[in-house]
């Protein structure tokens, strides 16, 4: 039996080493504070963050290979806590992993962090994913994207903006609030697409229906949008039912691959592009094509990824915490192999624009909301749940500030016989006042 005294002098020595071992990692000038599980604190007031240790084995439990998924595990399983900006948190882990040291501090680093205590309680993991099936297949494919948003309408609506958009947000001035910039994204899809009354219009992976309603009222298209997800079909289709637009746009719950009839004036999609995977592009690419016109026009956007060898784009999935509890199967592929497959359908690159900085901002001010409202998002789905988004759109966030990830719009169109194309001379009109 280890008797009072004892057990104080071993969780002494475990606290002594927490500290060490961060102090290892991320070095001075220390911008944060660490508060232990024994109720000590190390830093100063006013740092930018608290980084909370709540049990001697947190620390063994964030640093276990693969960091990124044991990291965001312990965050969700409440190993570790972060309070103040998480933002910086992140960034402050990633400079520290990715800093490159001598081999003898590694070393050092490797046998502090390896002498730290094991987790002594058993807090429940959360779920991972659970997918079967062929990957990208129709089947496994919706059982992917209801993974993600069928979490429930009313959770997204505690953050999202009132149309419900859930992409990048479009800042012209860049100190635009999330509503207003949700609908000048959305109004700058429109005008890409140069949308006349009366044009066939089809949304890929709709969502909540945002764009197909905004496109039916302000452009006087007929809107077709389809999503995998049954709560957001039932949701856009009563907001279509009380707008009075059920003659001119509709929503349903269908693959894009299940989507037959044609020919579209215009094909969007918009935020879904990352569900496809890099192995379903030609498909991809090519039902859009077969599904638009001649003349017309198709715009992609979606988020694009760095270029990596083969072997790191399968050893990155099998580590990630997104794959593994947000976006299972999600794909980042680089601009520039999306547009290779692109040509090679047909289609022709008439303008790409990167608006990286513009979802930093969209996921900075998501992840201020869904804060401010973290005891509504729990008593909805859970500690874990909100955890696991707080966590993931924050690391998304200093993701896209940092450059390590990015979107991109790519307008692409199929010419006719003739070599002709819906665009005027000129992209003036695009940013002309309304």
């Amino acid at each position: 039996m280890i008797t009072q005294p004892a057990a104080r002098r071993v969780d002494e020595r475990a606290a002594t080493q927490a500290v060490e071992v961060l102090t290892l990692l991320f070095g001075p000038p220390r911008d944060y504070a660490i508060r232990l599980w024994n109720g000590a604190v190390v830093g100063t007031a006013g740092s930018r963050f608290v980084l909370a240790l709540n049990h001697p084995g947190a620390l063994r439990r964030m640093l276990i290979p693969p960091t990124d998924l044991n990291l965001g595990e312990a965050y969700v399983r409440n190993d570790f806590d972060v309070e103040g900006d998480l933002e910086a948190a992140i960034a402050a882990m990633v400079r520290a992993a990715t800093t490159r040291r001598p081999a003898r501090e590694w070393a050092r680093l490797t046998v502090q962090a390896l002498l730290l205590p094991r987790a002594s309680r058993s807090g429940s993991a959360p779920a991972r994913a659970r997918l079967s099936g062929p990957v990208h297949s129709l089947d496994r494919d919706r059982a992917a994207v209801r993974h993600h948003y069928d979490v429930g309408n009313d959770f997204y609506a505690l953050w999202l903006d009132r149309r419900m958009v859930y992409s990048c947000a479009y800042f012209p001035a860049g100190t635009e609030e999330l509503d207003a910039a949700q609908e000048a994204k959305l109004e700058h899809l429109c005008r890409k697409m140069r949308l006349q009354p009366g044009e066939r219009l089809l949304d890929i992976g709709c969502g909540w229906g945002s764009l197909v309603l905004y496109a039916a009222q302000r452009y006087g298209v007929q809107a077709l949008g389809v999503t995998l997800s049954e709560p957001q079909a039932r949701w856009a289709q009563q907001r279509i039912a009380e707008a009075g637009l059920q003659d001119r746009c509709r929503v349903e719950v269908r693959d894009y691959r299940e989507v037959a009839e044609g020919a579209f004036d215009k094909v969007v999609s918009v935020g879904m592009f990352e569900h496809v995977g890099r192995s379903r592009l030609p498909e991809y690419f090519g039902h859009a094509w077969a599904l638009l016109r001649p003349g017309g026009l198709f715009l992609n956007h979606g988020i694009s990824g760095r270029r990596v060898p083969p072997i790191w784009l399968r050893l990155g999935r099998r580590a990630s915490f997104i794959n593994a509890h947000v976006f299972p199967d999600g794909d980042l592929v680089s601009v520039s192999d999306a547009l290779v497959v692109a040509e090679s359908a047909g289609f022709e690159v008439r303008d790409v624009e990167g608006l990286r900085e513009h979802y930093a901002r969209t996921l900075h001010l998501w992840v201020q909301r869904i804060e401010a409202r973290r005891d509504e998002a729990v008593a909805l789905v859970g500690e874990g749940k909100y955890r696991t988004w707080r966590i993931f759109m924050a690391g998304c966030a200093y993701a896209f500030a940092d450059g390590r990830i990015s979107v991109f719009q790519a307008l692409l169109a199929k010419p006719d016989a003739a070599g002709a194309v819906a665009l005027p001379w000129s992209r003036a009109d695009i940013y002309e006042s309304p």
